[in-house]
């Protein structure tokens, strides 16, 4: 039950502190946590402030004015709950400041430390004990308790232990601790009355414990009995008979015993009745034992006074063997598995071992099997002889292997031998497949205390006689029998191994015949697995999911049901974990990273505990299975379509892809020239071909130039100014051999102009002389003046575009032309025609030699060359 709230009033005297005088701090009390404190600050020897002028700071922190009470002008009360273990520094403060004080800037203040700690507790369980030294009992007498409550450093609590032997001699000790140690004058206080008390002690309090009142012999703990000895009888196989001797004499403590004993190499005691050896004894024997088995024998004592003292240690062990005897029924029992055949069942005859019955020493067995369905046929059964393997490990032996239909049905008849007699006999009966009969209801298993303790409902019949219980853990099997009276009894008693799985079921014995098993798995004790599985992957990851696989744990490394998987997968930093039910051995990880790394592990996870698997690593894929021939075959297709329509636009829209990529240009051999002339009709000449590409040159000799009236190079010049001062452009598609229409000039000296101007033609006009060309002979008879105009729409070529560049091409090419005399030439000046047209330069010479520039010796005459660039 908690304290209550106490409060302490403690007076602190403030007044004003001269130079001269001596400033000393008060003394600190002692708070109990928990409780409130009241102060109270007092101005003495002052005028120059009151009351109001005070106020209260505990551990640097103002107090609130509601915890104040003004008791007068010169004194102030402040009521504060104490919390904390740690010290604390209560300040009375002033506002105002004193000149008479120098220090704290002139303000006056006054303090305390508040010490904080805890009332003592109560100790509880005092107990006491003296030991055996040699043949007496200890002058030592030690005592300890339980401390309760709490305690500070500032404020420590000790103990002081108080011995009153008989009200006559009381023996104390001081300690810090939660134990003590008495020494007795001269001996052991044997048959006195002792009281025994503790106190508790500290600055806030003190408090006692119960007090104890007892026989002094109730505290002694005597040594264990020495020279246990272990008896065995032959004509007592089942009985061992135990001797000792006492550890004090009776005249100092009268002594009760308590006797155990177990199979060698058990740890499973067996604790002899308090009844039977509450005595001061030094003899017992132990009976309904196992014959010829070995066993340990343990014994200890204490005060046999009003149940009070302490058992002594136990004696270091006796072993000794019991007698031989003849053997005991084999406890039978049988497995029935699958046959070979169809219809057929493998039955074997099974017994504990011998090895395990140490009592037997069985030698060999005698068995019997019976057709339960021709009784005629068995006759006098002759037994057959089965000799013991001892060296067999196991916890059973095999008797007999037999070969069942489902429809056969036999019973075992079994008797053990050893050097002394033959055991009395035992059988099993084996029924029909088809007559199996129920089994029990309800069936629980449940670890408990050790064992496995196990509850059921008995079937609906009277017939049940008895009830096998088998448990099996790998290739270990063992089965106890237990009567019908109690259901769910007997709970199973053999060495049972923790984190072991045990399949458990129970039969019901229906007078000799075993009816359908109820079964059930389960564990001693859980743990954590041995081993996780290993997680690993299947097939291939895909780009956002990964399928995970693992196997079960194998049944050695269980050491429990597992309860859940956990897989864990991370990225970098990015973990995430999922619990899937323990049945799963796969599961589909979604929604992942492209071409990300994963780290995975799984959990194995069991009541008791979990353990973890190694990790293992994948990475996702860039694209899904598919995903990369599709965009492969998208493209694919993609530029196909693209690449047909771009054929059929092709095939669709040739003509005007030809037009704008490759422009028709006239070829001049199939151009038609028209032969026309002032005086007579135009006559067309078909084109010769030839190298030229139909240019007619004008062979007219350099000396000719030389000829030439003065008037008639003054007319020239002008015309060629004329003509140079015309205004060229392109003409159809751009072609270097076509040219704008150029403008005729006649050769009259009025200069009246003649145009022939077309959008499409350029005309052009040559001269060809009557003498021939380059030195060609002339036809005789007298030519007349042939006119011959080109109906061409190429446009011009470059050079005629730049006029005089083309004379002068024409003139440094004239002067390699090789000069006839000049009579000559003016004789043939006559059969010179006059062109019509204004003489126009060459603009593409074919050959090098022959592109010649002559001047005509007579004005009246003005050649001009022209022609075709060839293609």
């Amino acid at each position: 039950m908690p304290r209550p709230m106490t409060s302490v009033l403690q007076v602190v005297t403030l007044h004003a502190v001269y130079p001269s005088e001596t400033y000393v701090v008060p003394l600190s009390p002692y708070l109990e946590i928990g409780t409130n404190f009241t102060a109270t600050c007092m101005i003495i020897n002052s005028t120059e402030v009151t009351a109001d002028d005070l106020y209260w700071e505990l551990n640097k922190t103002i107090v609130p004015k509601e915890q104040y009470t003004k008791i007068n002008t010169s004194a102030l009360n402040v009521t504060v709950h104490v919390t904390g273990e740690k010290p604390g520094w209560l300040y009375c403060l002033c506002k105002k400041a004193s000149p008479y004080f120098p220090l704290n800037k002139g303000k006056l203040i006054h303090g305390i430390i508040l010490t904080k700690g805890y009332r003592p507790g109560k100790p509880e369980n005092v107990s006491c004990m003296a030991v055996q030294k040699e043949r007496f009992i200890s002058k030592a007498f030690r005592c300890e308790w339980d401390a309760v409550g709490r305690q500070t450093t500032d404020v420590p609590t000790s103990y002081i232990l108080y011995v009153d032997v008989t009200k006559t001699m009381l023996y104390n000790v001081s300690t810090g601790e939660n134990h003590a140690q008495v020494e007795f004058v001269d001996s052991f206080p044997d048959h006195m009355m002792l009281e025994i008390w503790v106190e508790a002690h500290n600055k806030l309090g003190k408090t006692q414990s119960e007090h104890l009142s007892r026989d002094a012999g109730s505290f002694v703990k005597t040594n264990p009995p020495s020279d246990v000895k272990v008896i065995s009888e032959k004509s007592f196989t089942t009985s061992l008979l135990i001797n000792w001797t006492h550890p004090i004499a009776s005249e100092y403590v009268r002594l009760s015993y308590q006797i155990r004993y177990c199979h060698n190499g058990s740890q499973s005691w067996t604790y002899v009745p308090l009844d039977d050896t509450a005595k001061d004894i030094q003899s017992f024997r132990l009976q309904s034992l196992q014959p010829y088995t070995v066993y340990v024998v343990q014994v200890c004592c204490k005060n046999n006074k009003e149940g009070h003292g302490y058992w002594s240690n136990w004696s270091t062990n006796a072993t000794k063997r019991t007698p031989e005897d003849r053997p005991s029924k084999p406890d039978l029992w049988r497995i029935i598995a699958e046959g070979d055949g169809i219809n057929q069942r493998q039955v074997q005859v099974i017994c504990k071992h011998p090895a395990l019955l140490s009592n037997e020493r069985i030698s060999r067995f005698n068995i019997k099997v019976q057709d339960l369905k021709d009784q005629l046929k068995n006759g006098s059964l002759e037994p057959e002889s089965i000799p013991v393997n001892r060296s067999h490990s196991g916890s059973f032996t095999v008797l007999k292997q037999i070969h069942l239909a489902d429809q056969e049905s036999v019973k075992v008849f079994v008797t053990a031998v050893n050097s002394v007699g033959i055991s009395a006999e035992e059988s099993l009966a084996v029924s029909e497949k088809a007559l199996e009969l129920p089994a029990v209801s309800d069936l629980k298993v449940r670890p408990r205390g050790g064992r496995l303790q196990l509850d059921w409902k008995p079937p609906n019949s009277t017939r049940v006689s008895e009830y096998v219980v088998e448990w099996v853990s790998g290739d270990n099997i063992d089965w106890a029998e237990g009567k019908n009276e109690k259901p769910g009894a007997p709970p199973i008693k053999g060495i049972l191994e923790k984190f072991v799985c045990y399949n458990v079921s129970v039969y019901p014995i229906y007078s000799g015949r075993a009816g359908k098993p109820a079964t059930r798995t389960v564990y001693l004790e859980q743990g954590a697995p041995l081993e996780a599985p290993a997680v690993r992957l299947k097939g291939k990851p895909g780009h956002n999911e990964a399928e995970l696989v693992w196997n079960e744990i194998p049944q050695r490394s269980l050491r429990g049901f597992i309860t859940n998987y956990t897989i864990f997968y991370s990225s970098g930093a990015d973990a995430h974990q999922i619990t899937v039910p323990a049945k799963t051995t796969s599961y589909t990880l979604k929604s992942l990273e492209r071409n990300t790394k994963y780290d995975t592990c799984i959990k194995a996870s069991t009541i008791n505990g979990s353990t973890i698997s190694s990790n293992h690593s994948f990475t996702t894929l860039v694209y899904a299975p598919g995903e990369m021939e599709g965009i492969v075959v998208g493209v694919s297709l993609g530029f196909l379509f693209l690449f047909v329509v771009t054929m059929l636009l092709c095939v669709y829209k040739k003509d005007a892809i030809k037009e704008n990529i490759w422009p028709r240009i006239p070829n001049p051999l199939e151009s038609t020239i028209g032969n026309w002339s002032p005086d007579y009709p135009l006559k067309v000449e078909t084109p010769k071909d030839n190298g030229l590409c139909g240019v007619s040159v004008l062979d007219v000799d350099i000396c000719d130039g030389k000829c030439m009236f003065e008037e008639d190079k003054a007319s020239l010049a002008l015309k060629k100014d004329k003509y140079l001062s015309e205004e060229h452009s392109s003409g159809i598609g751009g072609s270097s051999c076509m040219s704008s229409p150029r403008q005729s000039v006649s050769d009259s000296d009025e200069g009246g102009d003649m145009a022939d101007t077309t959008a499409s033609t350029v005309q052009y006009s040559s001269v060809v002389a009557s003498n021939g060309y380059k030195g060609q002979t002339p036809n005789s008879q007298p030519q007349q003046a042939v006119f011959s105009r080109s109906e061409s729409t190429q446009p011009l070529l470059d050079s005629e575009e730049n006029p005089d560049t083309l004379l002068q091409e024409c003139g440094r090419q004239s002067q390699r032309v090789s000069r006839g005399p000049c009579s000559s030439h003016a004789e043939g000046n006559g059969d010179i025609i006059e062109q019509q047209e204004v003489l126009e330069p060459l603009d593409f010479c074919p050959l090098e030699e022959d592109c010649e520039q002559v001047t005509p010796a007579d004005s009246s005459y003005r050649p001009q060359l022209g022609g075709y660039r060839p293609q």
